[in-house]
């Protein structure tokens, strides 16, 4: 088991304490869920016939009275730490079947204590997005990061009441991953309610930018303005930007023209579809920094350098290029500027034309856009083959794709324009839009640290 703790950082530079993290009793938790976790099954649940059940009873009830010593220091969390108690006892009685937290969900609402610094203790059986997909028992320290300037925007003008950000304390082993959200639908549960909240640790994803981001223009000896170059060197800034950037992001999904659900992931469709949605959203928040930086907020500009550096360098070599959605936003971005001469690589010298910058990513934005608003008026698989074609514009498909082939003969030849849209589906490649020659080269030079980032937290990369 690897357990790390991390530590906010405070406008002032002091970090901030953490008695539940100091406790024994959490270290007595961390080691009871260490031991549940070897006995799981991945719906979590606990196998009679694999398992002596009275290993399993024991650490349960390790795990019940460490949570019970440290639910004094969770007040604001007290009806959630009785209904947390209460879930583990009916799972342990009922023999360790399909655990059932519902309850227990319903009455961790983060949301309705949104103050800077606030600490929640989180115990679930779940999996981690990006990280562990199995339903293992996870425990988690976490403090929420909701500074006055934040707080103030979502309540003029992004309003996102679901919005959480959070940074981690400590964690059990599923955190020790790539996973940077808290999002209640992991959980195991009886039946689905409707979700009132996402948690999204933002000291993890802004810690992993300034490492990959800090690599990546070393290698291609970009030179950064010095704005840019203050945000890499500090977590706290770089903080102050995912912020704003998560909030304005998260929200965007539920709002514009929106030809088809926002949350595409329940649907099955081609993966560029993700990307595209994904990239709107960040486009958009890029686009309501630039407004932002005109009305003088410091922290937009910073926006627009870790949105802008995120996409080119870090999402597109990142995971695995089976249906990369993320990292297909960031090369469709990175090839838009290219081909617009905003970017440029010559020399082996990575070069950007810094005030033709913001202009570019609107117009790339209002592309996007325009593709939504006229989707509106298509049929669901004219709307899918017009995104490929956008997304083709700007970066090349695999030429073995019958997507690909649909570009240069008519549609109707190329696909099974005919049968059920799942048919169009299935012609899509794992990987349908390969890296280009430099990011193939590009994420051999990074691989290494971009596998440093596992884990990663703001502590570690202060």
């Amino acid at each position: 088991m690897t357990e790390i703790g991390v530590i906010l950082d405070h406008p002032a530079g002091r970090p901030a304490e953490s008695g539940a993290q100091r406790h024994p009793a959490w270290q007595r938790l961390v080691a009871a869920v260490e031991e549940i976790r070897p006995l799981q099954s991945k719906d979590g649940s606990i196998d009679a016939a694999a398992h002596d059940l009275a290993d399993a009873r024991a650490a349960v009830g390790a795990l019940l009275d460490s949570l019970e010593a440290l639910a004094p220091l969770f007040p604001h969390d007290a009806e959630y730490h009785t209904a947390v108690r209460a879930d583990f006892k009916r799972w342990a009685d009922g023999g360790f079947g399909v655990p059932d937290f519902l309850d227990s969900l319903l009455a961790f609402r983060p949301e309705r204590q949104r103050v800077d610094g606030l600490e929640h203790l989180v115990v679930f059986p779940m999996y981690t997005q990006n990280g562990n997909p199995d339903r293992n028992i996870e425990a988690v320290l976490l403090r929420v990061v909701w500074p006055d300037w934040l707080a103030e925007l979502e309540r003029t003008r992004y309003d996102n009441p679901m919005f959480v950000p959070v940074a981690f304390t400590a964690f059990t082993a599923g955190y020790d991953t790539n996973s940077a959200v808290l999002f209640p639908e992991t959980v195991a549960m009886r039946e689905v309610p409707v979700f009132t909240w996402g948690a999204i640790f933002c000291d993890r994803e802004c810690a992993r930018f300034r490492a990959v981001t800090k690599a990546a223009a070393e290698t291609v000896r970009l030179e950064l303005p010095a704005e840019a170059a203050a945000l890499i060197d500090s977590q706290q800034h770089a903080q102050d930007a995912f912020v704003l950037w998560d909030l304005i992001h998260d929200r965007t999904h539920s709002h514009g023209d929106l030809p088809f659900d926002p949350f595409m992931i329940k649907q099955r469709m081609p993966y560029w579809l993700y990307s595209l949605e994904e990239l709107r959203c960040d486009l958009n928040a890029f686009r309501e920094a630039v407004r932002l930086e005109g009305e003088g907020l410091p922290q937009a500009r910073a926006v627009q350098h870790a949105i802008l550096f995120d996409r080119l360098f870090r999402f597109p070599i990142t995971g695995n290029r089976v249906r990369n959605y993320d990292g297909l936003g960031g090369q469709l971005l990175f090839a838009y500027l290219h081909k617009n001469d905003v970017l440029r690589w010559t020399d082996n010298r990575l070069t950007i034309d810094w005030p033709r910058v913001a202009a570019a990513v609107v117009a790339l934005c209002e592309r996007v856009e325009k593709l939504y608003r006229d989707g509106i008026d298509r049929p669901k698989t004219a709307h899918w083959i017009a995104a490929y074609e956008l997304v083709a514009e700007y970066v090349t498909p695999n030429p073995a794709s019958a997507w690909a082939l649909g570009l240069s003969r008519p549609w109707v030849e190329a696909l099974p324009l005919d049968g059920p849209p799942r048919a169009l589906v299935d012609k899509v490649l794992p990987d349908e839009f390969p890296l280009s020659m430099f990011y193939e080269a590009l994420e051999k030079k990074l691989r290494g640290v971009v596998a440093s980032t596992k884990g990663i937290t703001g502590q570690t990369t202060r």
